[in-house]
């Protein structure tokens, strides 16, 4: 869709979409066109979190990832049984667990995301000066539209 074609919030809706989502799968072929191991978009995500928050439960977990308790439990076996995180016994609360990404999983989602970051570079040189500057004030609205 042109920018003459988003003439309503509708076509805007339709508009990003199809490109949000276009792009999003661009990227995650990468990881898969490099030979990292296959992981879920919940659980690729669910180990970034980790990374990003030292230590959370299960269901600190899942509210943080907007999925259900036991999409979460799913995803958190797979990372497990892969080694890409551990579970303790929560420091406070001993009826819960806190799980932490482990070394490997440190190491996954780093270098995930320098492939991630180097795609992106090298689509962001090929587009104009204004392009990218359209790009740099919508990334904060963009965001925020994840957000809620």
């Amino acid at each position: 869709m042109t920018t003459s074609q988003i003439r309503s919030d509708a076509d805007l809706a339709i508009a990003l979409r199809i490109a949000v989502g276009r792009l999003a799968r661009r990227i995650r072929a990468e990881r898969a066109a490099k030979g990292l191991p296959e992981l879920s978009d919940t659980q690729f995500a669910a180990l970034a979190a980790l990374v990003r928050h030292t230590a959370m439960t299960p269901g600190e977990l899942a509210e943080n990832e907007k999925v259900q308790p036991p999409s979460m439990t799913r995803a958190i076996a797979v990372l497990e049984e892969r080694g890409l995180l551990t579970r303790a016994p929560h420091p406070r609360d001993k009826r819960q667990v806190a799980l932490t990404a482990t070394a490997a999983g440190r190491s996954l989602v780093e270098q995930v995301r320098r492939l991630r970051e180097a795609w992106l570079a090298r689509r962001l040189r090929e587009l104009s000066a204004q392009e990218r500057s359209v790009l740099r004030a919508a990334a904060p609205v963009l965001d925020k539209l994840s957000q809620s």
